[in-house]
């Protein structure tokens, strides 16, 4: 049996059953390995060799956690709050409620989208801007699986499409990597590749909001370590002076390509908010020390995707799993593009960033499609598209992990059934169609 298919498919399971995530990973790679012939001495070593790979992602949420905790010592969110309650009104007036829905989640879907390219600071943004507005939902009956939906969106379909950000490290690096593996291209093909494709992003989003459109009930629980804060305009302008500090900072290493921007950036916006003393001096170790606690589970399991991800690659089954597709495929293009699709899907649940699952498959893709005279184009639809599949739904995914981290933070919003299950149904199956699609037209 391929072990790949087994250990993502164990992850998968496990993760259904409400196994912690971190443990999953650890299994998974555990049983993938030794299906594969590896012995337990190699597949802890691999395995621990591969931790480091995501060290620097995991300290950087680390960071952002402790940034977006102190944050909320200015202030910040309690007049995000006030704001929407003016919004929506004291008692949520049904006459305005829909509306008042409408015009909260597409603010959260511009956010998400400007998270990216136009800001882009990832999920940097949900633990200062979600927790705040969960009464706010409460009182709307908002069903949190479709807030789900619409931030997985906005952490997605910019970087398969617009060329900027977050977007434009991720054209680069199907360009480089498939110029490696034989076929150069320019990054002005990318864009018109992957229209079609993200359309499949759309579709699902649409259908979130169809899907999730009636109410649903949730207690009013305080958040987890939250409390009113009492504030001025003048905290307000020292927090917004640390935000734009800690962006400059982001997108200055990011113009320099410095790496490490995301954790400096961070420091940056603390030290704004310690030299004006907006954040108290006595409060701001465990005000930091709570931060990164709020995003630590992220950064665990982040660092064993990517040990199970040099399990996977040590085992040399990804390889055989394309090989196996292309025997059963032939000649058939439309056989072939969908394999390669599913193989992408598969890889990308497992190791949980489509970022690293484009090096993985280019190098095996771009032979393939070049013998089976595929265009450029579709080549790219192809490669693009199956590294940006399994980034919705995967349960190790920061695309699925960051935005529980804030809907969950009074305790009601299960990682696995309401972010990962619906993210994947939602965004996946719509992919592989237009995917699909794009790689028999194009």
């Amino acid at each position: 049996m391929n072990a790949v298919l087994l250990a993502v498919g164990l992850v998968l399971l496990l993760s259904l059953f409400r196994v912690n995530v971190v443990f999953s990973l650890i299994i998974g790679a555990l049983a993938g390995g030794l299906v594969s012939g590896l012995d337990i001495k190699t597949i802890g070593e691999t395995f621990s060799g591969g931790l480091g790979g995501n060290a620097s992602v995991a300290l950087s949420y680390a960071s952002l956690g402790a940034f977006a905790a102190a944050l909320t010592k200015t202030g910040l969110p309690d007049a995000m709050v006030n704001g929407a309650v003016k919004l929506v009104g004291k008692e949520g007036e049904s006459s305005r409620k829909t509306l008042s829905k409408v015009m909260i989640l597409l603010i959260i879907l511009l956010i998400s989208i400007s998270s990216q390219n136009v800001i882009p600071v990832h999920i940097a943004f949900i633990p200062v801007l979600i927790p705040p507005l969960l009464k706010i939902f409460n009182q709307l009956k908002i069903d949190r699986r479709l807030v789900a939906s619409v931030i997985t969106f906005g952490l997605i379909t910019p970087y398969m499409y617009v060329q900027a950000g977050f977007g434009a490290i991720f054209h680069e690096t199907v360009r480089s990597n498939m110029e490696k593996a034989g076929l150069s291209i320019t990054l002005a093909d990318i864009p018109a590749a992957m229209m079609i494709p993200s359309l499949g992003m759309v579709t699902g989003l649409i259908l979130a909001f169809f899907i999730y459109r009636k109410n649903r009930q949730y207690e009013d629980k305080e958040v987890a370590g939250a409390e009113t804060v009492s504030y001025s305009k003048q905290t307000l302008i020292f927090a917004a002076a640390a935000i734009a500090g800690s962006l400059g900072v982001q997108l200055w290493m990011a113009y320099l390509q410095i790496e490490g921007g995301m954790i400096f950036g961070a420091l940056a916006g603390i030290a704004i908010l310690y030299v004006t003393r907006a954040m108290k001096w006595t409060e701001a170790d465990s005000v930091m020390t709570q931060g990164m606690q709020m995003m630590a589970f992220i950064g665990f399991v982040m660092l064993a995707a990517s040990g199970f991800a040099s399990v996977m690659q040590e085992t040399g089954h990804i390889d055989t799993l394309v090989k196996s597709s292309v025997e059963l495929i032939g000649t058939n293009q439309s056989l072939a593009a969908l394999l390669m699709l599913l193989t992408g899907l598969l890889v990308t649940m497992g190791i949980g960033s489509s970022f690293s699952t484009i090096p993985i498959i280019a190098a095996l893709f771009v032979p393939l499609c070049v013998s089976l005279g595929f265009s450029p184009l579709a080549t790219i639809a192809i490669i693009g598209t199956a590294g940006a599949l399994g980034d919705a739904g995967s349960p190790v995914s920061d695309s699925t992990l960051g935005p529980t981290s804030g809907l969950n933070a009074d305790g009601q919003h299960d990682h696995i059934w309401d972010t990962v299950v619906p993210t994947f149904l939602l965004y996946n199956i719509p992919l592989i169609l237009f995917g699909w699609i794009a790689a028999v037209t194009l």
